[in-house]
Parts: structure tokens; C-alpha cells; sequence
């Protein structure tokens, strides 16, 4: 290719596009075709004619549903709030029940409605459905928190892309201590969206704000210390970290049992999982199941920590480097050009970086 400036805009092609088929893919392998997978429901009754319903209903379903018998209503209700199941139904020949919690999934809740409608049904009985955990009125799908994610992921990572390339100069400390007052900005203005704006907690803005502290702050750190060995690459990076895998799998719209096991597995250990889920927790579930979701979000902040420290050593060590290799340098001009030519190698990059991106 003759045109070094064509070639210049081809290169930088390649970024937008790598984010137009990972985008595609992970969104749509995700989102497209929900289905139940191994959706965990229950059966209440120990009596012999609810054990064999319940298998019926396991073996017409086969892979979509992991069905169990409870005995009690009580026991079913237990286990909604503890997210152990998506749905429980009550078997009665005059008025059959199921319950849900919406607060836990919206699309759970509909897809195991329509599991046991047809049932009812064909008892020619209407189905009573009853929902033990509901979402506040101003969220009423509960779908708020995936958007809260979202709003807070992208003031995280975009953020990487200002300190690593405006603060290139900067050394590391300082650096990482910018990254500690922006998660600290970032968490508040999610505070302030989920609490006084849209009003999606209602209780506990405290523990919200300190649930978006850990995950915003995780962020920062690992992006700060990627960007030393990735450089312009960063961006794309953090894109298919925290935007492709992570809001897919956070179950903010679909949880893992409504999706293929790739997702499903991501849901057990991403940081984006551990803050919807958290929040939920947190909000509706009486902390069930929060200890769990805050170490979930501890471990990648101190995943991020480390990557910074050693990011930070590696910089001193080239620096080091550097000083020797000017010191060696007999030629006090040669040495001044090497600066300059350092200098605006580092300008170009950043621009390039920052082009990146305006375009995300």
C-alpha cells in the first residue's frame, strides 16, 4: 500500500470493527433466543400424586427445567428469596397457585408463568399468581439496576482511556490516586441516579453507593494498569472486559438460567453479576446472598490493585532503563533529539487514543 496516511486510517479501522463483530456477537448470543436452561422450580406437596407431577413436568421439559418438590408453601417462599428457585407452583385441583419473585427476574418470572399456565389449563382452573418479591413501583421490571450497570461501567472505563492517555506523563501513584477520587465520583453519581433521580432504591443508598465504589474502583485500577502494556489496544480491551462479557452476563436483563452455559458461567464470578446481583441483595432480599457478591466485587478491585502495582514496577524499571541509556549517550544533542522524537511519539499515541475513544 503506496499512501503511508491510508494505511495510518486502515490500522486504526481495525478497532471499530473488531467492536462491531464482538458486540454482535455477545449481544445477540446472549440476548436473542432466551430459554429456560436447567431453570430451577419447585413443586410444593409430599404427597405421592405431587411427586409424580413434579417429575411429569421434569421429564416433558427435559433440559429447561430442574424441577424439586418442597413441602410446604412456606419452604417454596424460603426459597424464592433465596434465589434458589425461579418459581414454585401449588398444585389444587380448584385453585392452583404460583409463586415468583419479580425482583429477582422479570423474564424468570414470565418464563416459568409460562411453564405452569398450560397446566392449570388443562385443569380448566385459572392459575393464581402470586409475587413474594416485587419491584418498587418506579423500577416495575427491576430492569433499573442493568441500567444503573451500564451507566457506571461506562463512566469507569471510559475514564481508563482519559488517565492513560492525558496522564501518560503522570507516574503511577498519582495515577492510581486519580483512579481512586474518579471511582469515588463515578459511585456517587450512580448513588444519585439509582436514589434521588429514578428512585430505584428506596432504602439503603449507603450500601448502593459502596456496592458502585468496588465495582467502579475495579474497573479503574485494572484499565490504569492495562493501559502501560496495551497502550491504544486499552480501549478494546476494556470493551469486550467490562461491556461485552460483563453486561451479558450480569443477569440485569436475562439470569444464567435463561441463557446458554457460556453466559450462565461468566454470572458466577463476573464483576458486573456481582454488583446487579448485590444490589438486589440489597434492596430486596433482605442481604441474602450480599456477603457472596461483595467478595466477588473485593477480589476484582484487588485484581486491579495488583495489576497497577505491577504495572507501576515495570514503568520505574524502564525508566531506569532509559536514564542509564542517556547517561551512556556521549553525544548531549543525539540525546536531546531522542527526548523530542520520545515526546511526540507519546503525543501521537495519545491523540490516537483518544480518537479511539470519541468513536466508543
Amino acid at each position: 500500500m503506496r499512501s503511508p496516511a491510508l494505511r495510518h486510517v486502515l490500522t486504526h479501522l481495525i478497532t471499530p470493527l473488531l467492536m462491531c463483530i464482538g458486540m454482535g456477537l455477545a449481544y445477540m448470543g446472549a440476548f436473542v433466543t432466551p430459554e429456560p436452561n436447567h431453570l430451577p422450580v419447585a413443586v410444593v406437596g409430599t404427597a405421592p400424586k405431587a411427586k409424580v407431577f413434579a417429575q411429569t413436568v421434569k421429564d416433558t421439559a427435559g433440559d429447561k427445567l430442574d424441577v424439586r418438590t418442597v413441602a410446604t408453601r412456606a419452604d417454596a417462599v424460603g426459597l424464592l428469596r433465596s434465589r434458589e428457585v425461579t418459581g414454585a407452583y401449588v398444585p389444587s385441583a380448584k385453585a392452583p397457585e404460583l409463586l415468583v419473585a419479580s425482583a429477582a427476574s422479570d423474564m424468570g418470572a414470565t418464563a416459568v408463568e409460562k411453564v405452569f399456565t398450560p397446566v392449570a389449563a388443562q385443569a380448566g382452573v385459572p392459575l393464581k399468581v402470586t409475587d413474594v418479591a416485587r419491584p418498587v413501583a418506579d423500577d416495575p421490571t427491576g430492569q433499573g439496576l442493568f441500567f444503573l450497570l451500564i451507566a457506571v461501567s461506562i463512566g469507569s472505563y471510559a475514564s481508563v482511556a482519559a488517565l492513560g492517555a492525558a496522564g501518560a506523563a503522570l507516574a503511577m501513584r498519582v495515577r492510581a490516586l486519580l483512579a481512586l477520587g474518579v471511582s469515588a465520583v463515578v459511585s456517587g453519581i450512580g448513588a444519585l441516579l439509582a436514589g434521588p433521580v429514578f428512585h430505584l432504591a428506596h432504602h439503603d443508598l449507603a450500601g448502593v453507593w459502596g456496592m458502585a465504589w468496588l465495582y467502579s474502583a475495579g474497573i479503574l485500577f485494572i484499565g490504569v494498569g492495562l493501559h502501560t502494556f496495551l497502550k491504544r489496544w486499552t480501549t478494546l480491551t476494556m470493551m469486550v472486559l467490562f461491556v461485552m462479557l460483563n453486561f451479558t452476563s450480569s443477569g440485569g436483563l436475562f439470569r444464567p438460567e435463561l441463557q446458554n452455559g457460556f453466559f450462565g458461567t461468566l454470572h458466577a464470578f463476573w464483576n458486573g453479576a456481582g454488583f446487579v446481583e448485590g444490589v438486589r441483595s440489597l434492596l430486596y432480599f433482605g442481604d441474602d446472598g450480599l456477603a457472596r457478591t461483595v467478595w466477588t466485587l473485593v477480589a476484582w478491585l484487588l485484581a486491579g490493585l495488583a495489576v497497577t502495582v505491577v504495572a507501576g514496577l515495570y514503568e520505574r524499571a524502564r525508566r531506569t532503563r532509559q536514564v542509564r541509556q542517556v547517561r551512556q549517550d556521549t553525544e548531549p544533542e543525539a540525546s536531546r533529539e531522542a527526548a523530542r522524537t520520545a515526546e511526540e511519539g507519546a503525543g501521537e499515541e495519545a491523540e490516537e487514543e483518544v480518537e479511539e475513544t470519541v468513536g466508543v
